[in-house]
């Protein structure tokens, strides 16, 4: 016997029945056994003055009045009957369910899971539990074909035949003592078959503790491990050439952008090979702190390459680094281009002629040869996958990395997505920057918006409309980009130059119409989201959102930075008649403050840690049971003591650690 076992080896399940449980990835008894219950119904008695309205519950009582069943329609009935909790008369009722008037006798204690109505005062029962106090029915993830029923007894099935006995410790009995958790098998076993909500509460701990401590464990040891490799760059960049060039900007750094470049010359310096992320809200001035990273490279005589995920963003970032730094050669590499001067960009990248390359994921391509690769850095990072960015770093010779990232990260998961890196944090607006007035605003309000905006176009201002959509939707009643501007061009008429700007235009086609914006000859541009990362025009300072509540926190924030971006006073206008309370609670939050961080975190309790960043490409972990938002004291605590065992060089050969060792190997959670 193994755990590896196929299901198939167990009582009442065959190669056919086995396919289907392949639906829920339960291949193997082991599979089975560490498939736990997502959640239990917990039957422990409540009094009703105790419930919420639509609350479920047990609710305990006598008997008072005999059950009666009325029929109407089609096989249709009701079984209604009366119990005494304490002095209160409670109404129940069960529908389609006749044969429950056996189980009820007047003067009997019975005990009933049902749904609480408090304007009634009365039970919508939905099971009659006899006379328990209290009872758990696990509640599993389910597939086509599989009943919660079928999937208790093939796990009882395999704990029976003596599976369970297999499970074998894989925390130090030093932690076990230390943070009073249940052995493993016992845990596994209360997952499933708990005597009571308590015990199942301790064998919860127990697999939440050991799943986030044996991810950070491995996250703590990678770490290690990058900073003990000797193969790395050592950087030797001209300190007084930097500082010279630093002094001829036009703007003086903030103090965290200062620490934040600070962290980052330090580990170019040493041997030690670079993994650190560069986290700043919009407008924080993060590519400043890249680009004079990539000038220090320059004075070492290497080249630094900068990935970005738009052809737009590429081009701005571009003529940007060729602003501040003019005395270098910089070259855009974009997947849009032509061949010649394609060709021509990649025998200079290849002889060294260039000083920094700026491009999309066309970086990574075959046929792109650098001279001496010494830096990368990838700007929005999440938007590209682990392959991808691995694809950029093997260019080089293990050259040093800095991600960016405009999407302020909450600790949370900065700690669980980027737990391998360090993190360096730029907090702080250039100065002069005044916070942009956010101002939620209802459809019917839109013309005093309208009002208020020809005053703002008579200042000299520019405005972008965002829309979430390019064609009509019967199923999203949303203003279109087509019908705003058209609605726009109506009320402004000559007074107002209009374009329209959307992601199934050419990419020529969006860069004459940005590049019209930037030089200011359209005073309003009327967008759908494709303007949201990175696209800076600083006499841009209104920006209007339509159907703002279909938007999360983390894109209407990134989409709020695109103005605010100069000296003047900047607004954000969201347009939004939300009809749920979490989008009303969305534009509430957006109008209390401009602070990314705080946004972050409320969007991560909003959302959930998958959507902000996209599952797949995120680093997220997926974990049977633990959650990382709502686990965080448990991440936080596992974090810590995995951080101390590794930081003993020796913790590999100490007795205590050494049943760690096996479950290292394994790379779950990390892929």
């Amino acid at each position: 016997m193994h755990l590896d076992d196929n299901l198939a080896v167990l009582p009442g399940i065959g190669p056919k029945s086995a396919e289907k449980y392949k639906k829920l990835n339960l291949v193997t008894v082991g599979d089975l056994l560490f498939h736990y219950p997502f959640r239990y119904e917990d039957f422990e008695s409540k009094s009703v003055l105790d419930l919420q309205d639509g609350e479920k519950a047990l609710v305990l009582g006598q008997v008072v009045t005999p059950a009666q069943v009325q029929y109407y329609g089609f096989k249709r009935n009701r079984l209604r009957f009366s119990i005494k909790q304490g002095e209160l008369i409670i109404s129940v009722s069960f529908f389609n369910q006749p044969y429950l008037a056996d189980k009820v006798e007047v003067g009997a204690d019975i005990a009933i899971w049902g749904k609480w109505d408090k304007a009634k005062a009365s039970l919508v029962g939905m099971k009659v539990m006899g006379q328990v106090t209290e009872d758990l029915q696990p509640v599993y993830h389910l597939a086509q074909g599989i009943s919660q029923t079928n999937l208790v007894k093939l796990v009882k099935a395999a704990v029976d035949k003596g599976y369970l006995e297999l499970v074998t410790e894989n925390l130090p009995q030093i932690l076990l003592d230390r943070y009073q958790l249940m052995k493993r098998k016992e845990a596994v076993f209360a997952m499933h078959f708990p005597k009571d909500l308590q015990e199942y509460r301790q064998a919860l701990r127990r697999i939440k503790f050991e799943e986030l401590f044996y991810f950070q464990l491995r996250l703590q040891v990678l770490k290690a491990e990058n900073k003990k490799q000797t193969n790395g760059l050592a950087i030797a960049y001209q300190a007084e050439a930097l500082k010279e060039m630093m002094g001829r900007l036009p703007f003086e750094l903030t103090q965290a952008q200062e620490t934040a470049l600070s962290e980052i010359l330090a580990d170019m310096q040493s041997g030690s090979h670079m993994n650190r992320l560069l986290q700043g809200d919009v407008g924080s001035g993060k590519t400043v702190v890249a680009g004079l990273a990539m000038y220090a490279a320059h004075t070492a005589g290497m080249q630094s390459a900068i990935m970005v995920p738009t052809e737009i963003l590429a081009e701005q970032h571009y003529d940007s680094l060729s602003q501040l730094f003019p005395d270098l050669s910089i070259a855009l590499l974009t997947g849009g281009m032509r061949a010649a001067p394609r060709r021509t960009a990649l025998a200079a990248i290849a002889s060294g002629q260039v000083d920094i390359i700026v491009g999309t994921h066309a970086l990574i391509q075959e046929g792109v040869t650098y001279h001496q690769l010494g830096l990368v850095v990838t700007d929005e990072q999440h938007r590209f996958g682990v392959h991808q960015r691995r694809q950029l770093r093997e260019k080089g010779e293990n050259p040093d990395v800095l991600m960016m990232t405009a999407t302020p990260i909450p600790r949370t998961l900065a700690i669980t997505a980027f737990g391998e890196m360090d993190v360096s944090i730029i907090n702080q607006l250039p100065a002069g920057r005044k916070p942009i007035i956010t101002r939620w605003v209802k459809h019917e309000q839109v013309p005093v918006v309208l009002e208020w905006l020809e005053k703002e176009l008579t200042k000299g201002a520019q405005v972008y409309f965002i829309s979430p959509l390019i064609e009509e939707s019967e199923v999203l009643d949303l203003k279109n980009a087509v019908a705003l501007k058209e609605d726009l061009s109506a009320y402004f008429g000559e007074r107002a130059k209009i374009a329209l700007l959307h992601g199934k235009m050419k990419n020529e086609e969006k860069d004459a119409i940005m590049q019209d914006f930037k030089s200011g000859q359209t005073d309003i541009l009327v967008s759908t989201t494709v303007i949201e990362v990175g696209v800076n025009v600083p006499n841009a300072t209104v920006m209007v959102i339509m159907d703002a509540d279909r938007f999360g926190l983390s894109q209407l924030h990134q989409l709020r930075g695109r103005v605010g971006r100069g000296h003047k006073q900047s607004y954000a206008i969201l347009v939004a008649n939300p009809k749920t309370e979490s989008g009303k609670d969305r534009m509430k939050i957006m109008t209390e403050t401009t602070d990314g961080f705080i946004l972050a975190e409320e969007d991560l309790k909003m959302r959930g840690a998958g959507e902000i960043f996209g599952t797949r490409q995120s680093g997220l972990p997926e974990f049977h049971v633990a959650n990382i938002i709502e686990d965080y004291a448990i991440l936080e605590e596992a974090r810590r003591v995995a951080s101390q065992i590794v930081a003993d060089k020796d913790w590999q050969n100490q007795p205590q650690w050494q049943i760690l060792l096996p479950h290292l190997q394994r790379s779950d959670n990390l892929d």
